[in-house]
Formats: structure tokens, C-alpha cells, sequence
């Protein structure tokens, strides 16, 4: 896999992680390119690691990642050291991504990228943990990848939609935190 700067990324194999593919990962980067130098960014079951990657290469201050598969994790770590600059952070935490966010609480992120397995039970009780726990600042946004068949959650309080793009079999959904007068 190759990603922003022709910089070859290390991959899992088998079908036990499924990276964003090429053309989505460069429309989220397209959409969100004006903020991402110097950005918080928060990998939600970050597979291979690949936005992380891709947002440390487009200059992220740091990027922390959460991923359930221990081999993941190793190769996320791998990947990440590969394309992070001195001055760049990043963090990689194994574990369940509902339990493991608590672990997040206090902290906000300017960008937080969630892909979970499209048929798991993960999207609301993750979009409810950020948004219980604040960690989507007031001026970032939330991009949640989904199957474009499914709803990726009801409505969260605190969160609203303000942008939805299909690309072929895979929908990314935009959240921003709702403000309120």
C-alpha cells in the first residue's frame, strides 16, 4: 500500500483488516486539507494504520490510533515510525475502541477518523463515547466509514451531520460537534 509521498506502508495479510481504499482515503484528505498541518488526530480501529500514516505525512502534530488486533498494532507501529518527522507525536493503544477511549477523556483532537468493521455493533456506542467524553473539538469534524447500505448510528446529542459522500461500496459520514446558543 502506498500512500501520500509515494511512501510504501506495511500491510496485514489476509482479509482480517480491510485499509480504506486509496480513493477514499485521498477524498477524506482532499476534503480536510486546509487543517491538517499541525492537527490532532484520533485512528479509531485503525487496521494497518494507513490515515494516521497519511496524516503524519501531511504534517499531524499527533496522532494517536486504537486498534483491537495485537499484530495491527505492531504493524501500525512499524508504519508510523516509518513517515513520523522529530517533532511529531504518536501513539499507538491496544484494545477495545469503546473501553479504551475513556482512556482518552480530557483530550480533544481536531480529527478523528473511525473505520470499524462495516456489520460490527461499534458505530453508536463509539459516537457516544466521543461524544460523552468531548474529544472532537468545537472546530473539528468526525469522518465515520460505513457500508453505504447502513445508517452508521442514530442521532448523538452533541454531534451533527454535515456532510455525507458515497464512494462506490464504501460512505463516509461527516460529523461536527452541534453548537448551541
Amino acid at each position: 500500500m502506498r500512500i501520500y509521498g509515494n511512501r510504501q506502508l506495511k500491510t496485514l495479510p489476509g482479509q482480517d483488516t480491510r485499509p480504506t481504499a486509496a480513493r477514499v482515503r485521498e477524498a477524506i484528505f482532499n476534503i480536510w486539507h486546509g487543517s491538517i498541518r499541525g492537527c490532532r488526530w484520533l485512528d479509531l480501529c485503525a487496521g494497518t494504520g494507513s490515515m494516521g500514516a497519511e496524516a503524519l505525512c501531511r504534517g499531524a502534530s499527533a496522532v494517536i490510533g486504537i486498534e483491537k488486533w495485537t499484530k495491527a498494532c505492531a504493524i501500525i507501529q512499524q508504519n508510523w515510525e516509518q513517515v513520523a518527522q522529530p517533532e511529531q507525536t504518536f501513539q499507538v493503544i491496544r484494545g477495545d475502541v469503546v473501553v479504551r477511549l475513556k482512556s482518552l477523556a480530557g483530550e480533544q483532537f481536531d480529527h478523528i477518523y473511525f473505520d470499524p468493521p462495516y456489520a460490527s455493533d461499534l458505530y453508536q456506542p463509539v459516537l457516544e463515547a466521543i461524544a460523552n467524553y468531548q474529544l472532537l473539538n468545537e472546530a473539528g469534524e468526525l469522518a465515520v466509514e460505513h457500508s453505504p447500505n447502513n445508517l452508521t448510528s442514530q442521532q448523538i446529542p452533541t454531534l451533527e451531520i454535515c456532510r455525507q459522500k458515497v464512494y462506490g461500496n464504501t460512505a463516509v459520514t461527516f460529523y461536527r460537534p452541534l453548537i448551541r446558543d
